[in-house]
């Protein structure tokens, strides 16, 4: 089947300019704050702004009549540029998966945005439709992903169905009563949204803007509001300050909120469709072929309330985009419900650490030794050439040591006939489950204090979007890092 090339919604100009917005308005911000004390400058990058949005506009309209894209037997095939014209074609046999999204301007026209992504792991060999109806995204996503043809009859109706289609599609035709399904709750996402390490991230860039707030804002203003917040009084400043952790904590769970809301994962026979957002909906896919590991999350402040998130490490996708280098399938749940999840959405796992083969007692000065060097070395350093302000190091080292005796505690394995589960720590406390078939590449290694205490290091790699990751279990007894090896080596000679 051989469909006309088409063009994008019209809207997709919209987008073009507004991204092409975006880009220019961080770089011409210093620009435009010196401009507002100069009244000739000002003229200039008025008019300057002027002729640069209508070069916007027409090279969005330009991008917009040369893109096009056109569905074949076995293959998407896109055509675009003004000038020199790129050609791809992706074959339906490499797309891996395809995501659905939808922002506020996509709702409001009744469109959809299409991602494909496709076996590689070179952002080029995908391919994205920005804003197309939300029927023709609804055939794209059949016919590219699951091989349906659909009649050219029905070609017509599923245009007059656009305005009855204000949802994001569904990956398959199956009651959906009758599919493993998990949805979060809004009080589970306003804890996930209180805890979350957003808010310190908001808190870092409201200190850097305030700390060059001098350099950004013209001298009379900030004068004046210098004069103000001083005339305040300590305790005045002291409750502003307050007011301003506070208000960014608030904006911290709101964006949580908003960008998890409704957030629910459902099991399909060869995939796990997500679907997210209050003001930008999105919808993913996860085909399970994909997946090489489960991980399973405890932030600091999650592990003493008893939450866990859950994540997965896929093969290859895009390395560029926003996104962790894991994806995310729940983002907060009691622990005590976690055997549940994956037994409905991921029975292929099973989560036992009951049994963890835990660190000999010799691997702890191993620990110690890691996270504690550095202050230790500092600590000694003060003590020489500034006595009175040891205690600075001291403290940094207590909390050093106090973290490589955590790690040493976490640190273990559980291994079974089907997958090994392996805990670690870096801040929080993180349990991957990997498949045996998963395990790409195992290594033993030895120092000559290792061999000496018969410890070993066990280093276990799978693929990943950032193309590997490395599992490492370090100073294990000898006879555990040949448990785990005899385990990879039966992998093989089965496989072979």
């Amino acid at each position: 089947m051989m469909s006309e090339p088409k063009r994008l919604h019209p809207a997709a100009m919209i987008f073009n300019i507004i991204q092409a917005i975006k880009q220019s308005v961080l770089g011409l911000l210093p620009l435009v704050i010196i401009a507002l004390t100069n009244g000739v400058l000002l003229i200039v990058m008025v008019i300057s702004a002027v002729v640069l949005l209508a070069g916007v506009i027409l090279v969005s309209v330009l991008s917009w009549l040369r893109f096009t894209y056109q569905l074949e037997d076995d293959q998407l095939r896109i055509e675009r540029g003004i000038l020199i014209r790129k050609k791809r074609t992706i074959s339906k046999h490499r797309i891996q998966s395809i995501d659905l999204s939808q922002n506020v301007i996509h709702r409001i026209f009744g469109l959809t945005k299409v991602q494909i992504e496709t076996a590689g792991n070179d952002p080029a060999t995908d391919a994205a439709l920005s804003a197309v109806s939300m029927a023709e995204g609804q055939r794209l996503h059949d016919e590219l992903k699951y091989k349906k043809q659909v009649p050219e009859e029905l070609e017509a109706d599923l245009e007059g169905q656009e305005e009855e289609q204000p949802a994001l599609v569904q990956p398959d035709p199956i009651e959906e009563t009758e599919l493993p399904r998990r949805k979060i709750t809004l009080k589970t996402l306003l804890i996930a949204g209180s805890t979350s390490a957003s808010f310190g991230i908001l808190l870092g860039i409201f200190g850097v803007v305030f700390s060059q707030a001098e350099a950004l804002i013209p001298d009379e203003f900030y004068s004046d509001a210098s004069r103000w917040v001083l005339s305040l009084g300590a305790q005045l400043m002291i409750v502003l300050g307050i007011v301003v952790v506070i208000f960014l904590w608030l904006l911290s769970i709101l964006q949580t909120v908003i960008k998890n809301w409704d957030f629910t994962i459902t099991r399909y026979e060869k995939e796990l469709f997500i679907t997210r957002g209050l003001l930008e909906k999105k919808q993913s896919t996860i085909p399970l072929k994909k997946i090489q590991a489960i991980g399973i999350k405890e932030s600091i402040v999650h592990q003493p309330l008893g939450f866990v998130s859950v994540y997965v490490e896929i093969a290859s996708g895009e390395v560029n985009q926003n996104e962790e280098m894991h994806t995310l399938i729940f983002p907060l749940m009691r622990k005590k419900d976690l055997t549940s999840f994956l037994a409905e959405i991921l029975p292929e796992y099973s989560y036992e650490t009951e049994q963890l083969v835990s660190l000999p007692k010799k691997a702890l000065p191993y620990y110690l030794v890691r996270s504690a060097i550095i202050p230790l070395l500092a600590t000694i350093g003060v003590g020489i050439f500034f006595l009175s302000y040891i205690w600075i190091p001291l403290i940094i080292l207590i909390i050093a040591l106090l973290y490589g005796f955590a790690s040493y505690h976490t640190a273990g394995y559980v291994i079974d006939d089907r997958q090994i589960t392996v805990q670690s720590r870096i801040l929080g406390k993180d349990t991957a489950i990997i498949k045996q078939h998963r395990v790409q590449a195992l290594a033993r290694k030895q120092n000559p204090l290792h061999r000496k205490q018969a410890l070993v290091n066990m280093d276990m790699a799978i693929l990943n979007k950032m193309s590997g990751r490395h599992f490492i279990i370090r100073e294990l007894r000898v006879e555990d890092g040949n448990k785990i090896a005899d385990w990879y080596s039966y992998q093989k000679e089965s496989s072979s």
